[in-house]
């Protein structure tokens, strides 16, 4: 791998972020790619030969909107954000400027490069320590006398090793004590070279009693052979609130892996949603780690998987402390040859009395040729907790669009309007209504509706 030795010296930075990227390297290089005999990556397998990956070549800024691609365009005619950044490969090629009134309260949002350069104390707090390069050990605290879980197969940390050690780019977002930025923040990310890969990184911290949305998006062209790697890390301090919102809608050919994790504090609220619609392979991890008593996690997801897409799922709530709440609910949609995975587990720690845990996975089928795996899980190490797992999959009402067609709407008009009310029960938790109407736009996409 003298090849990816040579470009984290091309990557430049301190002394201190070189060596976590060479660490990260070493691991990554000593670890297999993960298999189907391991658990968590059961129905899923990347193919890839990494001595034949290219790095996204550079890209230039541009101050006219105008060049831009077209997808994003016409999504920052509509966007919720009130300052975003529009970064093409590794490098950023637009950006807003944060409000004045924001940037004298101490809110940081700026690309993780250059606050490597302009904050480094900030950054080298918190970069690694919610996703580091290593799978983090989320073995269960259990009582003594009984067996724990085993702690994860060191082969899951494969691909955040190789993010951590070769991240080129992403979003940094700061947000001081007691501050609240009303208008979320943004970030669109775009690959526009096939045959490539990007790793970027996203790193979030709300500071106590603090509030942010941060919107995060993928969009490309169709580009085959093509890798994009990320990781992305939510830090929630004490009373904070944070909102992230994850749309990924890659073109045909790219292979989507992302790890997102949160660490939320004492009675910290962490809301998160996932959408996947793009991509040809996608793993997308989401995890919540409920360290402080009262903290409360709201895990969010709709996915629609068509042609010969491959959506793959994991998630993980991990209730560390007492008198925690976590509520995930996951909606999805396989039609033609395409597959599905959810692979959902609640942990609960010895100590973690009174957790109030909820797991929900639910799939629309609209073809038979279609699959679909569901593994939620549980497992349990305290005696007095609420927590309950169901999964349901099952086909297109029949009757409902037959009543749809027989009032004179088109198969294609009525099989949207039948997914998108599956799917409304998540998107009716979205404060954001320019990101509910693009979603609801890719669906129509999807079932030839648009």
């Amino acid at each position: 791998m003298t090849k990816f030795t040579e470009q984290i010296t091309q990557a430049g930075g301190p002394e201190w972020l070189t060596t976590k990227r060479q660490q990260g390297l070493d691991l990554f290089t000593s670890l297999e790619v993960p298999s189907e005999g391991v658990e968590a990556w059961k129905y899923t397998r990347v193919d890839v030969d990494f001595d034949q990956l290219q790095p996204h070549p550079k890209r230039e800024s541009i101050s006219d909107k105008a060049k831009l691609p077209t997808s994003v365009q016409k999504r920052l005619e509509s966007t919720d954000a009130g300052a975003f950044l529009v970064l093409d490969g590794p490098d950023v090629v637009y950006r807003t400027e944060l409000p004045a009134e924001l940037r004298e309260k101490g809110v940081i949002f700026t690309d993780l490069k250059t606050a490597v350069e302009q904050h480094p104390g900030k950054v080298q707090q918190y970069l690694y320590s919610v996703v580091p390069a290593e799978v983090p050990d989320d073995t269960t605290i259990a009582a003594p006398g009984t067996t724990p879980s085993k702690s994860p197969d060191p082969s899951e940390g494969k691909f955040s090793a190789l993010a951590a050690a070769l991240w080129t780019n992403g979003a940094f977002v700061y947000v001081p004590r007691g501050v609240e930025v009303e208008l979320p923040l943004g970030s669109f990310r775009v690959m526009s070279e096939a045959g490539t890969y990007t790793a970027t990184r996203t790193l979030v911290v709300c500071e106590e009693n603090a509030q942010v949305t941060f919107i995060d998006e993928q969009d490309s062209e169709d580009l085959p052979g093509t890798y994009a790697i990320g990781a992305v890390e939510l830090v929630v301090k004490s009373g904070a609130r944070l909102r992230y919102v994850s749309i990924q809608n890659w073109g045909k050919g790219v292979t989507h892996i992302q790890r997102q994790r949160g660490d939320v504090e004492r009675d910290g609220t962490l809301n998160s949603l996932v959408v996947t619609m793009g991509g040809t392979l996608s793993r997308t991890e989401m995890q919540s780690y409920l360290r402080g008593e009262g903290s409360d996690s709201e895990m969010l997801a709709l996915y629609f998987a068509s042609e010969d897409q491959h959506f793959d799922h994991y998630t993980l709530q991990h209730h560390a402390a007492a008198h925690a709440h976590s509520d995930l609910l996951y909606k999805g949609v396989n039609s033609d040859e395409s597959v599905g995975v959810f692979s959902g587990m609640i942990k609960v720690d010895l100590n973690a009395q009174k957790t109030d845990a909820y797991q929900k996975h639910r799939t629309l089928m609209l073809s038979s040729e279609a699959r679909n795996f569901s593994v939620p899980q549980l497992e349990i190490n305290a005696n007095d907790v609420r927590c309950s797992h169901g999964s349901t999959t099952g086909p297109v009402d029949q009757e409902a669009l037959f009543f749809l067609r027989s009032r004179g709407i088109s198969k294609e008009q009525a099989e949207k309007m039948l997914v998108t009310a599956f799917l409304e029960d998540v998107l009716s938790r979205l404060p954001l209504q320019s990101v509910v109407k693009y979603i609801e736009g890719i669906i129509a996409q999807k079932v030839g509706a648009a």
